[in-house]
């Protein structure tokens, strides 16, 4: 597995300039999982595997699909 952002072998990746968007890319085998958060009007949270879109929507709808009050 590859990544950018922080790892269980005490490496980080901190402080990077983000205007409107940014992405953490997990890349396991040949798959690759996505998020992705834009900060423009709202803030929009994208969750991705491969290049289909799983689920995109705002933070507040995020938090509700986590408890489980919102379908995907």
């Amino acid at each position: 597995m590859n990544i950018e952002a922080r790892t269980d072998y005490d490496c980080e990746v901190t402080g990077l300039p983000a205007q409107r968007w940014a992405e953490a890319v997990f890349k396991i085998d040949k798959e690759e999982i996505v998020l992705e958060v834009s900060v423009e009007k709202q803030v929009i949270i994208g969750l991705m595997i491969g290049e289909d879109t799983m689920w995109k929507g705002t933070l507040e709808g995020f938090k509700k699909l986590l408890q489980g009050k919102l379908k995907p």
